[in-house]
């Protein structure tokens, strides 16, 4: 059974994430994940505070396991989706893209664990004074916003500096990044690039397609100049973003222009020309679509053939 500290403190099966990915992860997606016994995660992103309780409200309607709730710090929203967490009193609450400090008393008075996603070990040291309850060391290898340090090398450093528990997540889809992660020192791990095929994803099918023909080197990493990177799929949109940004004519103000509304012309539309199709480099391990549940069943069943197979070894 594949089963760890982070299963008995969310009260969750097996420990394994799914990732909140902005205009992807939704109450659907999320539900099904907790139902098949990880821990779905809705994605707060930039959206309204209606449409998140929304969402809310719906994953509670479609599970009665415990369910996340992603926020990203940098939301113009982020106030009013902070109270709207502690209002609804989602199980878990995680956050990306700065400090969650200001929020972690009204988080905690209302029995929500907070784990922050970390690039860094000065980062986890710091979520771990504020009082996380774990953090998600995130290497670059991931879809969307990534930082400079690898999986591989992330992963040991913050189990060496922090004594909460540290979920692995960029660069897996698979048992074998599962017992990889937990080889480093990790007792759980997030997975969003594979979860892009999951049947109750709702993305754009062009969106799944991308994913399962993708190649090892089909991705790119752009943004660094302003201060972001995102990794993508590789198209006509992350080619010309690349070639903007090592362009010195198009200030940092063309960049952001550019790149506004390109996630949404990609997982709601479908715009394979325009649209920015986040992925990690993973996505060349994953050839076809499957429900939620098969994708846990196969991580948790090749992770314990593969942790087996090396404690024999």
């Amino acid at each position: 059974m594949l089963r760890t500290i982070i299963c008995d403190m969310l009260n969750i099966e097996y420990p394994i994430f799914q990732g909140g990915m902005a205009w992807v992860s939704d109450a659907e997606l999320a539900a099904a994940v907790s139902n098949a016994g990880g821990l779905g995660v809705i994605a707060a992103g930039h959206a309204p505070p209606d449409v998140v309780r929304y969402e809310i409200k719906k994953a509670k309607s479609l599970t009665y396991r415990p369910f996340g709730l992603n926020i990203m710090l940098m939301s113009p929203y982020v106030d009013e989706v902070a109270q709207i967490a502690s209002d609804e009193k989602v199980n878990v609450v995680i956050t990306g893209a700065g400090n969650p400090s200001k929020y972690m008393k009204l988080w905690q008075d209302n029995g929500i664990k907070v784990i922050p996603v970390v690039a860094s070990t000065a980062m986890a040291k710091i979520a771990e004074r504020n009082g996380a309850s774990a953090v998600i060391a995130e290497g670059m290898e991931a879809g969307g916003h990534i930082g400079e340090l690898t999986t591989m090398a992330l992963i040991p450093q913050v189990c060496d500096m922090v004594t909460i528990p540290v979920i692995a997540a960029g660069g897996i889809a698979d048992g074998r990044g599962i017992a990889a992660a937990f080889m480093l020192g990790a007792c759980g791990v997030q997975v969003g690039t594979r979860f892009l095929v999951a049947d109750e994803c709702n993305i754009h099918p062009n969106y799944k397609n991308m994913v399962i023909k993708a190649k090892d080197i089909d991705t790119i990493a752009t943004g660094k100049r302003i201060g972001h990177p995102v990794r993508a799929l590789k198209n006509s949109f992350s080619k010309t973003f690349q070639k903007k940004e090592y362009d010195g004519l198009t200030t940092d103000e063309d960049l952001e222009k550019f790149g506004a509304g390109a996630l949404k012309l990609a997982a709601v539309d479908g715009d394979t020309s325009n649209g920015c199709f986040m992925a990690g480099q993973i996505a060349g391990l994953i050839k076809q679509q499957q429900s939620a549940k098969e994708i846990i069943d196969d991580l948790a069943t090749d992770a314990e053939k593969t942790l087996n197979g090396v404690l024999i070894k």
